[in-house]
């Protein structure tokens, strides 16, 4: 596992956005771990996580992209410290876009987009915290689609949990996949998470003991992608 990887899993738990106990998902799932995206807070915290997303965004596309696209609202600030952080580690400036929940109708950036404007011949790559569904797009592509001429390089998530969506036997970034033909990625997966954490001491704790991997397994057993 490359080594951006395994410093990115212990980010997660040092900011106590990756959790492991007994929660109730939005789903009605009981999950033995559970990912708030929304904990990184501190200016230190949103730094590192732009180049966690930067460094995997460069492993998986390279640098022929022109536009980081966050959809609104989570996506806007890991747009802009992720342009920041690719600026910083490989000296490309791309340019970051999100769109408007509501569109704005006055001034110099009045419509639908916040940031750059999107341009014909645009290679996009768009950034979001967690996939929860191939539908979570479908609002999102057709707007960057229907702006300018563009093509869609790519999704890069934080974490792929691997689990199905309601009645299918895909993970959501493969349904994804399936529905708008473009790629998608994670900066790592519940399996990288699992192989990284399990029966390893990181600061005087074992984070997955034997009793938690058995939980672990239990919950891909049953909603484990195909």
């Amino acid at each position: 596992m490359e080594q951006y990887k395994q410093e990115f899993i212990e980010f997660m738990v040092d900011s106590d956005v990756l959790k492991f106990g007994e929660f109730t998902l939005k789903s009605g799932r009981k999950s033995p771990f559970f990912m708030n995206a929304g904990g990184y807070v501190t200016g230190f915290q949103l730094k590192k996580l732009g180049e966690y997303y930067a460094k995997a965004i460069h492993d998986k596309y390279g640098d022929d992209f022109d536009v980081l696209f966050g959809p609104a609202y989570k996506g806007i600030p890991l747009g802009v410290v992720t342009a920041i952080a690719y600026s910083e580690l490989y000296g490309k400036e791309v340019r970051y876009c999100s769109d408007r929940k509501e569109e704005k109708d006055h001034g110099a950036d009045k419509g639908s987009f916040l940031g750059s404007k999107l341009k014909d011949g645009d290679r996009v790559v768009m950034i979001e915290d967690v996939t929860t569904s191939g539908k979570s797009m479908e609002e999102t592509v057709p707007k960057v689609k229907g702006a300018a001429d563009v093509e869609i390089v790519g999704l890069m998530v934080s974490l792929n949990r691997m689990e199905v969506g309601k009645g299918g036997e895909k993970c959501a970034l493969d349904e994804v996949k399936e529905l708008y033909g473009f790629d998608t990625a994670a900066i790592v997966t519940m399996e990288e998470v699992v192989e990284h954490l399990y029966n390893r001491p990181y600061k005087g704790k074992v984070i997955i003991d034997d009793t938690l991997k058995s939980a672990i397994d239990a919950y891909y057993e049953m909603y484990g992608a195909k």
